[in-house]
């Protein structure tokens, strides 16, 4: 069995690689356990020292690396090459502040000395999205290896190209042999090295399903999972939103990745004095949005990553119009080959529809009509996800009560689209999971707090 490379552009296949035997793999936990004891015992200055180097090598060949990305998961080629500098920027912010998150923290009580450490759990699997494919994988792994651990990367089959290439960077920037192990397995494998004894924590990035499926399993096995499972983000566009910003956001929402990421605005709820001008605008932005070659860097917008995806969130556009929802724009595949959705709004959309309920992955804008703040809120919280949330109002005190106070998700942003940044936590509540990434406490996720007492 392999894991096929296809160009979304084109619908061409670009490489195969073939899958690991069940022998190769029972020989690379092991050797990633031992790494682990050695790098552990390792100087934290030492392990920062190596996160200058991977910053420095993201940055040569961010060119390099974000070609790749285009052509496997049709990402837009700046939008690639941006992905390869934030990789680096989370190496800077870590290489600057680990060992001041990791250091020991002092309790005085009566005993001469007491304080805790933060300790390495050992060897970590992270199971990656295709969606952003440099980006969430080094999120995770570099503050999960500076804290002292091993990483086995499980990435999606759909980007196998970049799931090498970062495992080469690793080696490349001096980390030692079985620290960092790209695995090319299917689930069935997935299972067994989440079970595995040596293996001691596993972080997730994919759907509800898969959470739900990893996390039975690693807590029948007792291991600590963090999981990131998306969102059906809220926008909520109040009275006194200035109407030409909140509009520039959303279609950038909609549009960043083709739309395809887990913490970009879905659900625009719209109170009604301003409904009218929003949609005009939006529908504007949104047809003003240049699809093509992603390659191209004039392009927006490339295809979405898999015919499946395409076809799915087409549905959910059919089926929400069946169900009532206006189509303002877009909702037309072309026919073009590669795997292809235009730039799409749709209104009037309420409870019950696919639009509403589910998440849709891609450069679809669903506009929820309320008559009020108390209703948009309400909407805003009428959802099993709680990954982001945005509020756009002229009155930044009302919007961070709301952000604070009201809304029911894990990234609250004021007159911005939510994004992911390394000096703040990430991750969410209810069906988006649970666990954080980024900041200090994306780095103690994958440690132990260990009592020190002595007298």
């Amino acid at each position: 069995m392999t894991f096929t490379a296809t160009n979304p552009t084109t619908g061409e296949i670009i490489t195969s690689y073939p899958m690991m035997s069940a022998d190769r793999v029972e020989e690379i936990i092991p050797a990633a356990q031992e790494a682990h004891l050695t790098w552990s015992k390792c100087a934290i200055t030492q392990r920062t020292g190596m996160l200058t180097v991977l910053g420095s090598l993201l940055r040569e060949h961010k060119e390099e690396f974000g070609r790749l990305m285009t052509l496997e998961m049709g990402k837009p080629i700046q939008q690639a090459i941006s992905e390869a500098e934030k990789c680096a920027w989370v190496c800077d912010y870590y290489a600057e502040h680990a060992e001041h998150f990791l250091a020991p923290v002092p309790a005085p009580t009566d005993a001469t000395i007491s304080y805790w450490a933060y300790r390495p759990l050992g060897v970590v699997l992270g199971i990656m999205p295709w969606n952003f494919p440099f980006w969430q994988v080094v999120r995770f792994a570099v503050p999960t290896l500076t804290a002292g651990n091993a990483v086995l990367l499980k990435h999606s089959p759909s980007v196998p190209g970049c799931a090498e290439a970062l495992a080469q960077i690793f080696m490349e920037a001096g980390y030692p042999d079985g620290l960092f192990t790209n695995l090319v397995i299917d689930l069935e494998t997935t299972g067994e090295v989440i079970d595995h004894p040596l293996v001691r924590a596993i972080s997730l990035t994919g759907s509800v399903r898969a959470g739900r499926s990893v996390a039975a399993r690693a807590g029948a096995a007792i291991k600590k999972c963090v999981l990131e499972l998306g969102g059906s983000d809220p926008s909520l566009i109040l009275a006194d939103a200035d109407i030409d910003e909140a509009v520039a956001s959303c279609r950038l929402a909609r549009t960043v990745n083709t739309g395809q990421s887990c913490v970009a605005a879905k659900r625009l709820v719209v109170v009604e004095p301003v409904r009218e001008e929003f949609e005009s605008k939006l529908v504007s932005a949104m047809e003003a949005t240049v699809m093509g070659d992603p390659l191209d860097p004039t392009s927006d917008i490339g295809p979405l990553s898999r015919e499946d995806l395409r076809d799915t969130l087409h549905s959910q556009v059919q089926r929400s119009v069946r169900s009532g929802a206006r189509l303002l724009t877009g909702g037309e595949p072309p026919t073009d080959p590669g795997w292809w959705y235009p730039p799409t709004v749709l209104t009037d959309v309420r409870t019950g529809m696919a639009a509403y309920e589910e998440e849709l992955f891609g450069p679809v804008a669903s506009i929820l009509p309320v008559s009020n703040e108390e209703e948009a809120i309400r909407v805003a919280n009428d959802t099993a996800y709680g990954l982001g949330a945005s509020v756009y109002t002229g009155d930044s005190a009302r919007g961070e009560r709301i952000a604070a106070e009201l809304l029911d998700a894990g990234n609250c942003f004021v007159n911005s689209i939510v994004k992911s940044d390394p000096r703040l936590p990430f991750g969410g509540t209810k069906d988006s999971g649970y666990g954080s990434e980024l900041s200090p406490l994306g780095i103690l996720e994958f440690t132990y707090p260990k009592t020190i007492w002595v007298k």
